[in-house]
């Protein structure tokens, strides 16, 4: 066969799917749209700050539910089904993109949203999840996030302001200025 393995079934639904990467993707988009000079609705900091917490709760709550709540999946191969970190990923990203880049064009929530959609559904499709963990690891996704959001613009308010942090190079300097 030329050294092409063919996939078993179990090899096309759980390894290395389209919900692997697609999971990340909107985080992805995140910090790519940034980089290239978007405008955003906030600065390098408190965008770093919103995503890394946004991570860090929905993964911790996930995980946490994960192991004490110990729903078998679908396919029966382990008992990590609920709720899905796929989905709690994905639109966990797809809502830091909606807050940093919707106002932008409504089109880039609208693809964050179809991309997580399309993430948990796949997730389903692939028998790794029911449609009850995927509902739960978006919940799960989107509320850590406006969390984060009403936390950080509460504890960092002049950072969700642009212009608190400026820098200009003059020749022979770098000048900062930094207001708190």
């Amino acid at each position: 066969m030329c050294g092409i393995v063919p996939f078993t079934m179990a090899q096309q639904r759980h390894g290395n799917g389209l919900d692997d990467i697609l999971q990340y993707t909107p985080y992805a988009t995140v910090l790519t749209l940034k980089a290239c000079g978007v405008d955003s609705r906030n600065d390098w900091p408190h965008l770093a700050v919103n995503t890394a917490m946004s991570f860090v709760m929905s993964a911790g709550i996930t995980y946490s539910l994960k192991h004490t709540v110990r729903e078998w999946r679908p396919d029966h191969s382990d008992r990590r089904s609920f709720p899905s970190g796929h989905a709690t990923f994905a639109f966990a990203g797809a809502t830091v993109l909606h807050h940093e880049f919707g106002h932008v064009s409504p089109w880039i929530s609208i693809g964050g949203y179809s991309v997580a959609t399309l993430t948990a559904a796949d997730r389903v499709r692939r028998d790794r999840h029911h449609w009850y963990d995927v509902a739960t690891g978006a919940a799960v996704g989107v509320l850590s996030t406006e969390l984060t959001y009403f936390v950080t613009d509460r504890l960092f308010p002049r950072l969700s302001r642009k212009g608190d942090m400026k820098m200009a190079f003059t020749g022979n300097t770098l000048d900062v200025s930094v207001r708190f």
